[in-house]
């Protein structure tokens, strides 16, 4: 028989048996769906990652106190002893000591709460320099972000994200309006564009004054024991991305003169966005392979499932068989035909399981976190699964068919 012919008996024998050969295929889809999927979301994850450093601005260099962790450069606090000061970002700020960075702003948080009328929150207050509007990419939705006057004054006034002014002021418009910060009244001058849920270092909760504001709102908290200005981080911005290695070697040697530190005993840290952008991306893709080769575990349960079936089915059609080789069937044919059975059905299950991976990953992307990215790669790699698993677990049962003597096959009851 040829292929098409091997291919139509293989459907008739599975058809002939619905309910078995469903059950059978649950492994594999199963274990395909999970893989599609798993593999599509991880991929997605990634190009969200890489789109919010494009918005950010890839060429955003973090200056740290001590030696951080990539959750203390996202905003989670550094658990450094060491401290930065506003005379650390002036220095890298003074002109010709850096001459690959366009901005330097300063940064200052602390938790507060913040109240309006009945509505209140509790944030993380940002003290800093109008070039932080620039250096971290904000858009202004509504209003305008301070200016360098207001820090020369230390002007009681402040920049919110969307999430705040939806919290606290609902539809009215925050334009204006006096919110409390730790019961000090500050004005309310703009309102930053919205990022959305998933957004990396997002700004739809921040809630932005003058660095002189906040030094006077938090008092002893904001001044080291020397009396300097303490900064929760340093934010500098480099002139494109190709400089970046030349921007942050820069701000090594110049912190390390101010500080009086060799490398050796570095008191900072620097690093990019697009280095920890590459952390998370890796981390991403690591966690997405490992959580794939666990779901592939439900193909071996399959494959077990296939073979299992179709050693049945050669119990079952042992007269066939005999009846097939009296009649000229070569050895090979058997193999053949028992075998197409196997991939068929392992085939089958597979389709089934990329369709429920692509819906799933349908659902992910609905969901409005971050699109989900089906590659053409991914359903290959399915799919080479499926027809290995089903060669693989197929290949037994067929040889035991194709062992089988006719006459003895014939005596069978």
């Amino acid at each position: 028989m040829n292929l098409l012919q091997n291919v139509h008996v293989a459907l008739h024998a599975l058809s002939a048996n619905k309910l078995r050969a469903s059950l059978t295929m649950l492994g594999i889809i199963i274990g395909v769906g999970a893989v599609v999927a798993l593999l599509s979301i991880g991929q997605g994850a990634q190009a969200a990652i890489l789109g919010e450093i494009e918005g950010i601005g890839s060429n955003l260099i973090f200056v740290m106190p001590g030696t951080v962790n990539m959750g203390a450069a996202l905003g989670e606090g550094s658990t450094a002893s060491e401290v930065l000061t506003l005379e650390d970002a002036m220095t890298i700020a003074r002109q010709g000591n850096c001459p690959d960075c366009s901005a330097v702003a300063p940064q200052y948080d602390h938790g507060a709460e913040i109240v309006y009328h009945n509505a209140s929150m509790y944030t993380t207050v940002t003290g800093t320099t109008p070039a932080y509007q620039q250096v971290r990419n904000f858009e202004m939705h509504l209003g305008q972000f301070f200016s360098d006057q207001d820090v020369g004054v230390a002007a009681r006034v402040a920049v919110i994200g969307a999430d705040v002014a939806d919290e606290l002021f609902g539809p009215e418009d925050p334009l204006g309006k006096i919110v409390r910060i730790n019961r000090v009244p500050f004005r309310v001058i703009g309102v930053l564009s919205k990022e959305g849920a998933g957004a990396l270092l997002s700004r739809d909760r921040a809630v932005v004054v003058p660095l002189s504001a906040a030094t006077r709102l938090f008092g002893r908290d904001s001044i080291s024991g020397e009396g300097s200005q303490i900064v929760t981080r340093i934010n500098v911005s480099a002139i494109d991305a190709s400089r970046i290695e030349s921007a942050i070697a820069q701000i090594t040697e110049v912190l390390q003169q101010r500080r009086g530190t060799a490398a050796e005993h570095e008191d900072f840290s620097v690093t990019s966005l697009k280095d920890l952008a590459d952390v998370t991306s890796s981390v991403t893709q690591v966690l997405t392979i490992f959580l794939a080769a666990i779901a592939a575990i439900s193909l071996v349960v399959g494959g077990i499932g296939i073979m299992n079936t179709m050693l049945v089915s050669v119990m079952e059609r042992t007269r066939e068989i005999g009846l097939r080789k009296a009649v000229g069937a070569r050895r090979s044919d058997i193999l053949i035909q028992f075998l197409i059975e196997a991939v068929v059905l392992s085939l089958a299950g597979g389709a089934v399981g990329i369709l429920i991976g692509v819906g799933i990953s349908g659902l992910v992307s609905l969901s409005g976190v971050f699109a989900a990215r089906l590659s053409l790669q991914s359903i290959l790699l399915a799919t080479g699964f499926s027809i290995a698993v089903g060669v693989f677990f197929g290949i037994y049962p067929a040889q035991r068919a194709a062992r089988l003597s006719p006459i003895e096959a014939l005596r069978y009851e």
